[in-house]
């Protein structure tokens, strides 16, 4: 009897750094990223994804398929530069906005005056950006300066000096965040350009949505209708998240000052993970998972690769010390 209670002590010491193991390494497979894009007014990406990235209908999205294949458009809540830090200005060049200087993106920055576009009126504005991350972090929101073309490259200098709309942490709401800005006096065609800087990572995230103020625009820069842009209903975000290449659990990007991100680097982070796992729920409100259902939350930082290597180590060292104790019981048995 003594002998019998003795083994089962072993086997809870064994158990024990085996259960720790677990739950370091779960702790370690926490998602550190977020992503997601403007809805209203709808971001181009946001837009094209909506039309269908195999079959887009507007010529402008056709264009961005033509340019860099579909796969941008089902990556569409991934514009994004890990390592900003808030130096957007510095490291995305002019003509490169809508893409945020990266190549994956690139058919976002086609100078053109047809991209589908979302009809919008000075004053009081209701603004809702998709987030398929919840995390912290601060939007700014840009208008593009009168006499703006859209059939030029969109520069730095086109925008408005000091965004229009600036908000902190603002509600999560079904999903996606919403906030209040006023918009200034404006007539004809213009874009509105959003970065998201979050607070807990130097990840940034960058629309561009084209939109239409009505009312009399110069001769010199008339410009044809352009069609109505819808947003993507939750059922597509949740149907097409499959064919996704977003990894929630890292930095994507391979824009200026990124090294060994991008679609790859997402590919080779989720092969070592293990593949992806359904993510945590984010304490919010109704809100819907990483590219459909419910949302994942972020905060990852320099702690996660030390918890995966303490949990990983003790989860051998767990595992070994329960083989061994099982090793010796049955040797007793048989003696």
């Amino acid at each position: 009897m003594p002998t019998c209670r003795k083994a089962v002590r072993i086997s809870a010491l064994g158990i024990a750094p085996l259960a720790l193991g677990v739950a370091l390494t779960g702790l370690a497979a926490g998602p550190a990223a977020a992503h997601g894009s403007m809805t209203d007014p709808v971001s181009r990406v946001s837009a094209c994804f909506a039309e269908g990235p195999e079959h887009p209908r507007s010529a402008a999205c056709k264009a961005m398929v033509a340019a860099g294949g579909t796969q941008p458009l089902y990556d569409w809540n991934e514009v994004n530069i890990g390592t900003a830090a808030g130096r957007h200005r510095q490291i995305i060049p002019d003509g490169k906005l809508c893409s945020a200087g990266r190549d994956k993106y690139k058919g976002l920055d086609a100078a053109r005056a047809d991209w589908p576009g979302t009809k919008l009126a000075p004053g009081g504005h209701t603004f809702t950006y998709r987030a398929t991350a919840a995390h912290r972090g601060t939007f700014e929101l840009y208008v593009t300066k009168d006499g703006y073309d859209p059939r030029k490259p969109l520069k730095w200098s086109d925008l408005e000096a000091k965004p229009f709309a600036k908000v902190t942490n603002p509600a999560l709401k079904n999903g996606s965040y919403v906030f209040d800005g006023t918009v200034p006096k404006k007539s004809g065609r213009h874009l509105i350009y959003s970065i998201w800087q979050r607070s807990d990572s130097p990840e940034a995230f960058y629309t561009c949505s084209d939109v239409d103020f009505g009312g009399k625009q110069a001769a010199a820069k008339a410009v044809a209708p352009a069609p109505a842009a819808s947003a993507p209903s939750e059922a597509q975000i949740s149907e097409e998240a499959a064919k996704s290449t977003v990894d929630h659990g890292g930095h994507g990007g391979d824009g200026p000052g990124e090294e060994g991100h991008g679609a790859g680097a997402h590919a080779e982070n989720a092969h070592a993970m293990g593949g992806h796992e359904p993510q945590t729920a984010a304490k919010a409100d109704g809100a819907p998972s990483a590219q459909g259902g419910r949302l994942a939350e972020t905060g990852g930082d320099s702690r996660t690769a030390m918890l995966a290597v303490a949990g990983a180590g003790t989860l051998a060292a767990g595992s070994a010390a329960l083989f061994l104790t099982m090793r010796r019981r049955a040797a007793r048995s048989r003696g």
